[in-house]
């Protein structure tokens, strides 16, 4: 399963969140680190989920990058 994922630089750090797993978010030093947090926050959150009977949400958010010029 995937689901999108939008990393921002903050002033000390990254933060990250998943725009269809409403509350899953993560912080670490770097992008990569970052990123390591947040797979896991995603499982931890999807467990979660499971676990309360709620299901795993269908991911519907999609990235794009939109050039000014064209």
């Amino acid at each position: 399963m995937r689901f999108a994922v939008i990393i921002e630089k903050a002033n000390q750090n990254y933060s990250a969140y998943v725009p269809d797993l409403p509350g899953c978010v993560a912080t670490g030093s770097s992008p990569g680190e970052v990123e390591t947090h947040i797979r896991e926050a995603m499982k931890l959150h999807l467990e979660e989920l499971e676990r309360e009977g709620l299901g795993v949400p269908v991911p519907t958010t999609t990235c794009q990058y939109v050039d000014l010029e064209g």
